[in-house]
């Protein structure tokens, strides 16, 4: 392996993909902020080289999926052990970033000042295991959530967890596959009970960045 010297960069790309749980190359540019996607894959390959990150093929026609080592952990005091990727969760995991990238450039909210589900989790500590948003963050005095949803898994637990959201946050914001989905159809429904829903196209989140629902990328 070519050793290197871990610069501040390095250390948050490796932080980027531990609280996303996995990230693409043209994640990890807006969110470490490269210039350019080139000098943001060289840097990618030297960390791969060391040891701290690999990148897998694992969904035909969705782009390598960085994710950290155990040497890439360790350097940023986490979970030691690789954290297995789940297939069936790696289209929701790239929705989920390209949605916070979205309301990065959409409506300029630091990305260091938003919580993933991840961390959300870690600060929940262990015990009883709550239902957290996929993110949350701060705009105008308003705690915001934000849910990725684009698989009905059951209408209880999607209805329980529309109900903690209203609880808890000034407003909830969900991505949905299309307007006319079931699970858009339930949000709608929803609403005249939860009056902070509000509800978002993935499509049209990924389309204003040149994304799409495969995260394809030349990469």
């Amino acid at each position: 392996m070519g050793e290197i010297i871990l610069t501040e960069r390095d250390r948050k790309i490796i932080r980027e993909i531990d609280r996303w749980r996995i990230c693409q190359g043209r994640h990890i540019k807006e969110l470490v902020s490269f210039c350019g996607q080139r000098a943001c894959d060289r840097r990618l390959q030297k960390l791969i080289n060391a040891g701290y990150i690999k990148r897998e093929k694992i969904l035909y026609g969705v782009a390598g999926i960085y994710s950290n080592t155990n040497k890439g952990n360790k350097k940023i005091m986490t979970e030691r052990r690789n954290r297995k990727i789940r297939v069936e969760q790696i289209v929701h995991d790239i929705a989920v970033i390209d949605t916070a990238i979205f309301f990065k450039k959409e409506h300029g909210i630091n990305l260091d000042d938003v919580k993933t589900e991840i961390e959300l989790h870690r600060h929940d500590g262990f015990g009883v295991r709550k239902h957290r948003p996929d993110f949350v963050f701060e705009k105008d005095g308003k705690k915001v959530c934000v849910e990725v949803e684009l698989n009905l898994k059951s209408k209880h637990r999607f209805e329980k967890n529309i109900k903690d959201n209203f609880l808890n946050y000034d407003r909830q914001i969900w991505v949905v596959p299309s307007m006319g989905s079931k699970i858009s159809k339930i949000l709608e429904e929803k609403k005249k009970a939860y009056s902070n829903i509000e509800i978002l196209e993935l499509g049209e989140v990924q389309k204003k960045h040149g994304q799409n629902r495969s995260g394809g990328e030349n990469n």
